[in-house]
């Protein structure tokens, strides 16, 4: 964003986005050159004269799906707008109005090799399939069973809802909390609302790790303001892995079900 972009808001509005820009940048926002839209002027816009944020919160968010950028950021970077004006908290309506904003947008948006969800950020179930070729590749080099040497770890949070922005924001929070806890290290995948698989290896910490995850999605579901849209607490399991790549496809297929 450059000076002139601050500037075409009001003074107090162009030094709120300036303010927002640089929080979100130093934290959440993964490429500084694409943060500015005219979305964001709208909404400080709102915020400073005291009006209603929703409609300009759902501007922003189709905004941001357009620019290919992720609901979990988008939703980071919107609390980072509330915590610059001296809010503790983002309003519901405006997560909400965001959420249901890049939905929109979301559908406008081609989506390419079908690897991704772009809800939660994770892979998608044939990209969990191509990387278990992979494991199952190296097993049979080694001559070990990968039930042995792998398995799936299940995350259910998924609670009965119709509204759009409530799975938006579950997938997203869960997401975040499976990324941040795992790294990039581990293949992971949605596999339907509130259902996501990690593919990690067996070990003996394996009981330990899974009740810090579950502490680590629920925190994560809080900070997101989203706790009362995901099963508490959340159901995570071990699913042995078959000895059959082809069944194990299979397997997945049961769970996305």
């Amino acid at each position: 964003m450059t000076d002139v972009d601050v500037q075409g808001a009001g003074s107090s509005q162009g030094t709120l986005v300036e303010q927002w820009r640089s929080a979100s940048v130093d934290s959440v926002w993964l490429r500084p050159g694409d943060w500015f839209t005219p979305a964001v002027v709208a909404i400080a816009e709102s915020l400073e004269s005291g009006m209603d944020t929703a409609p300009a919160a759902a501007r922003l968010g189709s905004a941001r799906a357009l620019a290919g950028v992720g609901i979990t950021e988008a939703i980071d970077d919107l609390a980072m707008l509330y915590r610059a004006a001296g809010f503790e908290e983002t309003p519901t309506r405006a997560l909400r109005a965001l959420c249901e904003g890049w939905s929109a947008g979301q559908s406008d948006v081609r989506v390419g090799s079908g690897m991704r969800d772009p809800e939660s950020g994770l892979g998608t179930v044939d990209y969990l399939s191509q990387r278990l070729v992979e494991v199952y590749g190296k097993a049979r080099e080694s001559q070990q069973r990968v039930r042995d040497t792998h398995c799936l770890v299940i995350v259910d949070v998924s609670v009965i809802d119709s509204d759009v922005w409530q799975r938006i924001a579950r997938n997203a929070a869960v997401g975040a909390a499976l990324k941040s806890a795992y790294g990039d290290t581990h293949p992971m995948a949605f596999l339907r609302d509130g259902v996501y698989a990690v593919l990690v290896e067996r070990g003996p910490d394996m009981g330990t790790g899974l009740a810090t995850l579950r502490d680590h999605i629920s925190d994560r579901a809080h900070s997101m303001r989203v706790g009362n849209l995901t099963r508490q607490p959340p159901r995570v399991w071990v699913e042995a892995l078959p000895d059959y790549h082809a069944y194990a496809v299979e397997l997945l297929g049961t769970l996305q079900r």
